[in-house]
């Protein structure tokens, strides 16, 4: 995904632009906020643990502009290096912090993770919790996914349903009896200590809080990348509208509803609205019809939105080629499966 910047219209009087290279990030820092509190506040994922300059994980060297360290008072020349967690920007800014990445940028690397815990939070989807070794140098975004790897089988790949600021990586795994791959995966999980992931994939992620509007439409455990977005934007200050359209066959598959109710309650921007299938023929259209039209008939301005949409390959684009016929950018549209499922 690409960082749209702000124009500069929309920037307050007394805020400034900090432009971090090389990863093309931009965000806005406000009189008397250090640049780590103001990238914490857009969402960017700079690196930090101590937040008072002694970890030295937020590092970063001035290209461009005027800056000055809070602890001494003393302006940073250019080319010098500076902590984030304990500099103020007195104008714009350009930083070089190879730390930090654009979206799907971070390169995937294999770490064993221990299992802290799975349960059956439905009749057939598993919440699943790792811990992963060195978690403060483990860097990803909202909306990626990794993968299982177990010995003699293919990857197994599922979306992170954690933000990037949990300490644990929370996984959501729809397994039965009948599919294989998938019940061999929640068979080790269970029986083993540890397990060997690699993380992270995927494009169709957020590095920073939007500038638009967001629509976000899942089907099934399509979920868990919606909740990778939603815990970390509510972690921001990202105050636009959201608005979540989450598509089962049945009442029973929407196996964390009361959560997306909760989101409504508490956080004043979104809204949830469950589309459920014909209770009669739990079949289902293998189009995911009525999810695409109840998405249309929402009523939102297509020119001036970001989706995300999270599910098969049918759902995806068939709700792709809907919404572009209604005037919505092919640009603002992002889905993995565009990525791992492209169309010939």
């Amino acid at each position: 995904m690409k960082f749209r910047p702000t124009a500069p219209t929309d920037m307050a009087s007394d805020e400034v632009r900090i432009h971090l290279s090389p990863a093309g990030l931009s965000y806005r820092a406000a009189a008397g906020e250090t640049l780590l509190a103001a990238a914490n506040r857009a969402g960017v994922a700079v690196p930090a643990a101590c937040r008072n300059g002694v970890c030295e994980l937020c590092e970063a060297r001035l290209i461009a502009g005027e800056a000055v360290n809070t602890r001494n008072q003393h302006t940073i020349p250019i080319a010098g290096r500076l902590m984030m967690c304990r500099t103020l920007a007195l104008s714009d800014l350009e930083l070089e912090i190879d730390a930090i990445m654009a979206a799907g940028e971070n390169h995937p690397r294999k770490f064993q993770a221990k299992v802290v815990d799975v349960r059956s939070i439905s009749h057939d989807v598993y919440r699943v919790e790792l811990q992963l070794p060195r978690r403060r140098e483990l860097s990803f975004h909202a909306g990626q996914y990794l993968s299982v790897n177990l010995p003699d089988t293919d990857p197994c790949y599922f979306s992170i349903a954690s933000s990037p600021s949990d300490e644990l990586i929370e996984l959501h795994i729809q397994a039965s009896p009948e599919w294989v791959s998938a019940q061999k995966v929640i068979d080790a999980l269970t029986s083993g200590g540890e397990v060997t992931v690699e993380l992270p994939h995927g494009r169709a992620c957020l590095a920073s809080v939007p500038d638009k509007p967001l629509l976000l439409v899942a089907a099934g455990t399509g979920f868990a990348q919606v909740k990778s977005l939603v815990d970390y934007l509510r972690e921001t200050s990202y105050d636009k509208p959201v608005k979540l359209y989450w598509g089962v066959r049945r009442h029973e598959d929407m196996y964390l509803r009361s959560l997306a109710q909760k989101w409504q309650e508490d956080w004043p921007p979104f809204n949830f609205l469950p589309v459920v299938g014909d209770d009669e023929d739990n079949d289902w259209s293998g189009h995911h019809d009525q999810l695409v039209r109840t998405v249309l008939a929402s009523g939102m301005d297509w020119s001036d939105v970001e989706v995300h949409a999270s599910g098969s390959p049918t759902m995806v684009y068939t709700l792709m080629d809907a919404l572009l016929e209604a005037g919505l950018p092919q640009r603002a549209f992002f889905s993995d499966v565009l990525e791992y499922a492209p169309r010939g």
